[in-house]
């Protein structure tokens, strides 16, 4: 038996430019959308440790100081258009649907990337 292997390679590409979610799509991952309603600060803390920053930072986060921050960083890092001043405005309109859109980024944005898969056959 003589034995074929095909190699298949995917490509998933984020756009650049914009969010992947809008700051109330919650229900598109409803696992964030869970941990953020039963424990926002484990959500916070686990969010901003995916992102390589230190978890306890959102403990610090007085008068949003850090969450703007960080969405700032996010938009760098992911070349998402905005302004710091997008970001205040974003924050202050809702806080914990901020959160939740940059833990979805931040889960999306991991998950982009190359797939390889071979399949074996017998032929």
């Amino acid at each position: 038996m003589a034995a074929h292997t095909s190699t298949i390679v995917t490509t998933q590409h984020v756009s650049s430019g914009t969010w992947t979610t809008g700051v109330c799509d919650c229900c598109s991952d409803m696992s964030t959308c869970c941990c953020a309603f039963w424990c926002f600060p484990c959500m916070q803390c686990q969010t901003v440790s995916q992102f390589g920053w230190c978890f306890c930072m959102p403990l610090l986060d007085c008068c949003g100081v850090v969450s703007c921050c960080l969405r700032q960083k996010m938009r760098e890092q992911y070349n998402i258009h905005g302004s710091c001043c997008d970001d205040v405005c974003t924050v202050c309109f809702c806080y914990p649907c901020t959160w939740c859109q940059m833990s979805r980024e931040i889960k999306i944005r991991a998950h982009s990337g190359t797939v390889v898969t071979q399949q074996i056959t017998r032929s």
